[in-house]
């Protein structure tokens, strides 16, 4: 089991919020999971009502869901402020807020149907953040998500480490660490949320190099957030170790792979927790 890290909220806020302008250029495999949720949703409800986007960063996902649900009414809502207002001024026709995934500020029973992507990898509490989604679900409601699990960017991870081994280093890794499948079933169980799917599948993006790779990650604003990350940047000689690492071991043919391992899960509030 991948052990709960605590979240710095405010530093977290502060990486997405400051990079809300560029993301859509760099956030190709977050495109990736948008489309791969939206395949996997059956349509919400034919009960009239409120759909939820949590963490809806530029607002990708709420854009698709409203083209394919126009009889619902769409709240769009962010922790980083940047992200919201790009959301509001990409989908006029949506009430957006800011907000945090772990205490969601709706009343109870409110919502038909709840989405989110690339989202509740940041929350270092699921069963509690999940409770809260089957709070404002009415019952019946649908919680389709998507969220990076424990295989992503493993290549960047263990070439990290075996950087710092390499040169007799104490620090830990500037990876976030992200949940298991069986962590994410758990967590929709102990919600009571009853799953109608749940998998995982891998999504690889090649990069020309590692500085590539990192660009790309600096440009969405997924940095380490954690409360005990490193403070500082990594050592020259251990950055430099670490991307000769990660070249030896695992280029190939079409570049420098970086791969994410998404999980998607739909899961149905059958009764008032």
């Amino acid at each position: 089991m991948v052990p709960i890290k605590a979240i710095d909220c405010q530093r977290m806020r502060s990486n997405f919020s400051s990079h809300a302008v560029d993301y859509d250029i760099y956030a190709s495999v977050q495109k990736r999971v948008v489309d791969l949720l939206c395949g996997r949703i059956p349509g919400f409800t034919s009960e009239p009502g409120m759909l939820l986007d949590v963490g809806t960063g530029t607002g990708a996902l709420a854009a698709a869901v409203s083209c394919a649900e126009t009889k619902h009414q769409l709240v769009v809502m962010d922790i980083a402020h940047g992200m919201t207002q790009e959301a509001a001024s990409r989908l006029p026709d949506v009430f957006a807020c800011d907000a945090d995934a772990r205490t969601l500020p709706f009343a109870t029973d409110t919502f038909v149907g709840v989405v989110s992507s690339s989202v509740y990898q940041w929350v270092d509490c699921l069963p509690a953040a999940f409770a809260e989604v089957a709070r404002v679900l009415r019952p019946g409601g649908l919680f389709a998500m998507a969220l990076f699990g424990e295989q992503t960017l493993f290549e960047l991870r263990a070439s990290h480490r075996q950087a710092v081994a390499a040169n007799s280093g104490q620090r830990s890794s500037h990876v976030q660490s992200f949940p298991t499948l069986v962590e994410v079933s758990s967590a929709l169980a102990a919600a009571g949320l009853c799953c109608r799917d749940l998998f995982s599948r891998m999504e690889v993006v090649y990069h020309v190099d590692v500085p590539d790779l990192l660009r790309q990650l600096k440009g969405i604003g997924a940095s380490n957030a954690t409360v005990d990350r490193p403070r500082g940047l990594a050592s020259r000689r251990v950055m430099h170790t670490m991307m000769n690492i990660y070249e030896e071991n695992y280029r190939c043919a079409m570049g420098l792979p970086a791969s994410y391992e998404v999980i998607v899960a739909l899961a149905e509030k059958t009764s008032t927790p």
